[in-house]
């Protein structure tokens, strides 16, 4: 989708402080932090929300859940992170192209909202 901005990062059209990168998956900071850490993992592919997921996406979420793995190691807050999915407005998702907030750094109260 040429429109979405998360497209465009992953394609680099658009500025993004890229912390991870391969063939299936992108990671970079949020514009907009929310903790100390605040790294959004997006599938390469344009799947708009949870609703479009697909039985044949299921190695790609996987690999998703993988690479926030990885980054919370690489930044150093394995000792407690939090992995959100937002679907749909109502939920907070304001970019319609899945994907997984990593949020760290700080000690994250419950329940979130």
């Amino acid at each position: 989708m040429s429109a979405c901005v998360f497209c465009r990062i992953v394609r680099g059209e658009a500025p993004a402080r890229i912390v991870y990168q391969d063939e299936d998956v992108t990671a970079f900071h949020d514009l907009c932090p929310r903790a100390p850490t605040h790294i959004l993992i997006v599938p390469n592919r344009h799947i708009a929300g949870v609703a479009e997921i697909e039985p044949e996406d299921s190695a790609l979420l996987g690999k998703l859940f993988v690479v926030a793995r990885r980054l919370a190691e690489q930044e150093g807050i394995v000792e407690g992170y939090r992995l959100v999915v937002n679907n749909g407005p109502r939920a907070g998702q304001s970019v319609f192209h899945l994907h997984v907030h990593l949020l760290g750094g700080r000690p994250l109260g419950w329940p979130p909202g």
